[in-house]
């Protein structure tokens, strides 16, 4: 009876990318990726482009200029503030002074505001007890704030720096402790099992997991803090961002109003694109989501 040869002849080998393709093929992505970019870039710009042209032209033919500005009048004006200053002095020291009273706000809030919503996510007694209180300061309108800080810290940057505190305190604290309630809690009864002690689940398991809910918060809460910052100025102050468009509502400078407007952001701009560096370095643990993957991000 003749045997079957069949199971001693080798496999079919399984086909491999070769290093040269699999080199090939994530160079193909990235170039994907920037012409992606580019093309994002590219209709940004014509927006700019579009958005701007029109108010140019509408500004010059159909609305009054003197309501209403003009792109160019604003360019001039901010020409004027970085070449010879405001009349409250250099744009670079009032720049400076809105920066530092937002900057401070912005550290001081957050850090009551993630303490103290990790607390509260952590202790539902003091949670229920005191939610009414703190649901009431949230709805205080901060102008009213901004005056009464006036009045208790005086025109100097101490006022400025609460009003920015408390803008920026809220939204970290709501954050902070609805990532404390969203823990496994599976995680926590482990840990618990093996011998974890209150503390060790708070800084191993409660406060990375609301971490993602922090660093979210943190995105708004600078433009919160720079706010707080400008609405302080406007209100009462010697120098600043805020005390320009005051300085310029009160000429009927619209062409101020807007510059002053524009300089405030770009400063959250750039300090978004600051916290958005910091937020992936510190997420790195963390797998990319579908869309981002997609995106390239």
């Amino acid at each position: 009876m003749p045997h079957d040869t069949s199971v001693l002849e080798p496999a079919t080998p399984v086909a491999q990318v070769d290093p040269p393709e699999a080199a090939d093929s994530e160079a193909a992505v990235r170039r994907a990726r920037r012409r992606h970019r580019a093309v994002i870039w590219s209709f940004r710009a014509l927006v700019l482009v579009v958005v701007f042209g029109s108010w140019e032209l509408l500004s010059t033919y159909v609305l009054d200029p003197f309501y209403y500005s003009k792109p160019s009048a604003i360019a001039e004006r901010l020409y004027g503030w970085f070449a010879d200053g405001t009349s409250k002095g250099s744009i670079w020291s009032n720049i400076s002074v809105t920066l530092q009273e937002a900057v401070y706000g912005f550290l001081l809030g957050a850090v009551a505001g993630v303490v103290l919503g990790i607390l509260f996510g952590r202790a539902r007694l003091l949670a229920e007890v005191l939610s009414p209180f703190i649901q009431a300061l949230n709805a205080v309108p901060r102008i009213v704030l901004a005056a009464l800080f006036i009045i208790w810290f005086g025109l100097g940057m101490e006022s400025k720096v609460a009003t920015a505190l408390v803008l920026v305190f809220f939204p970290v604290f709501f954050n902070a402790f609805q990532g404390a309630r969203e823990v496994d809690r599976n995680l926590v009864d482990n840990a618990r099992i093996l011998g974890a002690g209150r503390r060790q689940v708070m800084w191993s398991i409660v406060v990375p997991s609301a971490t993602s809910w922090i660093l979210a918060s943190l995105h708004t809460a600078f433009g919160f803090a720079l706010i707080g910052a400008i609405v302080g100025e406007y209100a009462g102050a010697s120098k600043g961002v805020g005390l320009l468009i005051s300085t310029a509502q009160g000429t009927f400078d619209a062409a101020g109003i807007y510059a002053g407007i524009i300089l405030s952001t770009v400063l959250a701009l750039l300090a978004e694109l600051v916290l958005g560096s910091a937020e992936r370095r510190l997420l790195r643990w963390r797998p990319p989501s579908p869309a981002a993957a997609a995106s390239g991000i």
